[in-house]
């Protein structure tokens, strides 16, 4: 689902130059849950932005389920975020004024479905991640694990394949953070979704398939589940 090879993010120029990663090469499979670990400044979320489409490469090759993608003019990734990725952030990043169910509908409304279709897909897609009776919710009369869920919720909208999640149980107590991580994958297991997940948390590392450990931009070593058993 996602081939990187020899991908490198710079920023300035000259002495000035910094690099934030070095020649990466990855490999992520559908139904997958791949877990980027690092120190803070390693480069695990350039990398997650640059998979997302919201950093551009600064050299190499980013391939996302058969097409290229570095390189591609500003004005078509817009749309490639849309049909491929739902994401999933350590701060929720909720519009606090609107519902759980209008929360979701928003994801849905940007990929074109509207009206009683979205509200339904939104109902159900918070049925699936455990609150659907707390569909009327304002995030403010939410618990943190709650909230969570209403985000996941809306990274489902319109199906995509890729799930990025950053830090998605760092703010969460042991109980929340499980449920979250159950709800992914569970995606990755049933759905054959592709699961990138960007975390410190060491309490659900055993979830991952595989754990990519990042250090100054470069990747410095990979543990299967089967290895780590």
């Amino acid at each position: 689902m996602i081939q990187v090879r020899n991908l490198e993010k710079r920023y300035g120029t000259g002495s000035t130059v910094v690099h934030a990663l070095r020649g990466v090469d990855l490999d992520v499979f559908p139904g997958e849950i791949l877990m980027l670990m690092g120190p803070s400044g390693s480069g695990k979320t350039t990398l997650l932005s640059m998979l997302g489409c919201i950093l551009q490469a600064s050299s190499g090759s980013i391939n996302i389920d058969g097409r290229e993608i570095a390189g591609l003019p500003e004005s078509r990734l817009p749309a490639l975020r849309l049909s491929h990725f739902g994401f999933i952030f350590q701060g929720f990043n909720l519009f606090p004024a609107l519902s759980a169910r209008e929360n979701v509908e928003i994801g849905l409304r940007l990929k074109g479905i509207g009206g009683g279709k979205a509200r339904r897909q939104a109902t159900d897609l918070l049925d699936r991640v455990g609150l659907g009776d707390k569909l009327d919710k304002i995030p403010a009369d939410l618990s943190g694990g709650q909230k969570q869920r209403v985000a996941i919720a809306r990274a489902l909208a319109g199906d995509p394949p890729i799930i990025l999640a950053d830090e998605p149980t760092a703010a969460l107590d042991s109980h929340s953070g499980t449920a979250v991580m159950e709800i992914l994958a569970s995606l990755a297991r049933k759905k054959d979704r592709t699961v990138v997940i960007v975390t410190h948390d060491n309490r659900v590392l055993h979830y991952a398939d595989r754990t990519v450990h990042i250090a100054d931009g470069l990747i410095v070593d990979h543990t299967s589940q089967e290895q780590a058993a």
